[in-house]
């Protein structure tokens, strides 16, 4: 892609310490995937927690800056900001991480609103306040699970974000993202147009829909558009894995319980950011809590003693998913960790560093293949000192499409630790 795209930026996404798998990795594999990905060509790394947990972060942004590439530190939203009773994730929560970030090195401040529960209302005062406390550059990602998907987009622009995220019509909507087409549409006459011309959108929208139809057996038959999603809070990339889950273990018919379920097991769990990997805790005690017919918190407590809990449910009490804001409830924790202590600190700072030379080996041995490392000629150098990785490699992310309202940024001097980078210009309103 780098060698037949050169000029256009490539974004990935990177779940922190979790790389992007579903588990925290020993920090010299958060570092040597990163830098194989920065070489490799990706430009900009969006960088988030599962719990929002900037330590968690922190290697991954240090290393992409070292790299000279562009730090996106994201913010997980959840929660509802103009809702008076939800007292954890307020405003006044989030302009708080963003300064964090800020004061870590981040060059842009991405929004992730992996469940599409930020409302129209909401974007516009989040947008403002990180605007007016950070200046940096904000880049919104948000679901369409509820319809309401546009709308916020709309607000987030009125407000000054720079980014959006969007999707080709043919393949938006619902737990995808709002369509491009809608929103190039919309603010085909505003100040802030994005210049694109809707007729060629439409060709490409056209060619999109005609390859969709090849994949129609492979899509779910569930419903994702509901403001239901404003109750449950799943997010729209856990939305099919979790129904998967539920038909492989009979639970089919009680679907709807699942989702009412799931909502009741994020308040066990003490009300988390939900998102890879801690809405996978989530979602499997939900599933758990249908299985055993338990109805709420204090039944589950009455009944832990004799249950096995998912692997997901005890990493995150174990505290090998991070901390989470406020801490964990310490009774639930003490009966699914079963006298066993859990960790306070960053997982990766206990994990020893992979042995890449000894990985190795042990792959050949396994395949009976001639297992040699791939990569960038810098990182096999690495790897045959011990310090780099085996091959590895990036999934680009996101199109970004809203004009900024100010003379373009880019990167410039910044006194902390890290540096801007120098090597990549960011694309319009990145």
């Amino acid at each position: 892609m780098r060698r037949e795209m050169p000029t256009v930026l490539l974004q990935m996404l990177l779940r922190g310490a979790n790389a992007v798998g579903y588990r925290n990795y020993p920090d010299n594999v958060v570092r040597a995937f990163v830098r194989e990905a920065a070489r490799s060509g990706i430009d900009l790394f969006r960088i988030f927690d599962s719990l929002n947990w900037v330590e968690a972060m922190t290697v991954a942004m240090e290393t992409a800056a070292a790299e000279g590439k562009l730090v996106e530190a994201a913010i997980c939203y959840t929660g509802d900001i103009e809702d008076p009773t939800r007292t954890k994730y307020t405003l006044q929560y989030y302009v708080r991480l963003a300064k964090e970030l800020e004061r870590r090195g981040a060059h842009i401040i991405g929004i992730k609103d992996m469940a599409g529960l930020l409302k129209p209302y909401a974007a516009g005062m989040l947008v403002r306040a990180l605007k007016e406390e950070t200046g940096l550059p904000l880049h919104l990602h948000t679901h369409d699970a509820s319809g309401n998907g546009a709308a916020p987009i709309l607000a987030a622009v009125e407000a000054g974000v720079d980014a959006v995220d969007v999707a080709i019509a043919s393949m938006a909507g619902s737990a995808s993202q709002p369509s491009m087409n809608g929103i190039v549409a919309a603010l085909a006459h505003h100040p802030r147009s994005t210049g694109f011309d809707l007729e060629a959108l439409q060709r490409l929208d056209a060619y999109w829909a005609a390859v969709r139809r090849y994949y129609q057996a492979f899509e779910t038959q569930q419903n994702t558009l509901s403001a239901e999603v404003y109750l449950t809070e799943i997010p729209g990339g856990q939305y099919t894995n979790l129904w998967q889950q539920a038909e492989a273990l009979g639970l089919a018919d009680r679907w709807d319980d699942v989702k009412r379920m799931y909502a009741v097991a994020n308040r066990i769990l003490g009300d988390i950011v939900k998102v890879t990997p801690s809405s996978k805790a989530v979602g499997d005690l939900a599933l758990l809590v249908v299985q055993h017919n338990l109805a709420d918190e204090q039944a589950l407590l009455a009944k832990a003693d004799e249950l096995t809990f998912p692997d997901s449910v005890i990493d995150y009490f174990s505290g090998m998913m991070g901390q989470p804001e406020g801490g964990f409830p310490k009774e639930l924790q003490a009966k699914v960790l079963k006298g066993r202590q859990p960790i306070t600190v960053r997982p990766g700072q206990l994990l020893p560093p992979v042995d890449w030379r000894a990985l190795v080996r042990e792959l050949a041995e396994v395949t009976g293949d001639d297992v040699r490392i791939a990569g960038t000629k810098a990182v096999q150098s690495a790897v045959q000192s011990g310090a780099g990785a085996a091959a590895v490699g990036a999934g680009a992310n996101a199109v970004a499409v809203i004009k900024p309202p100010k003379a373009a940024w880019s990167p410039g001097p910044r006194p902390s630790r890290t540096t801007r980078p120098t090597s990549v210009r960011p694309c319009r309103g990145a």
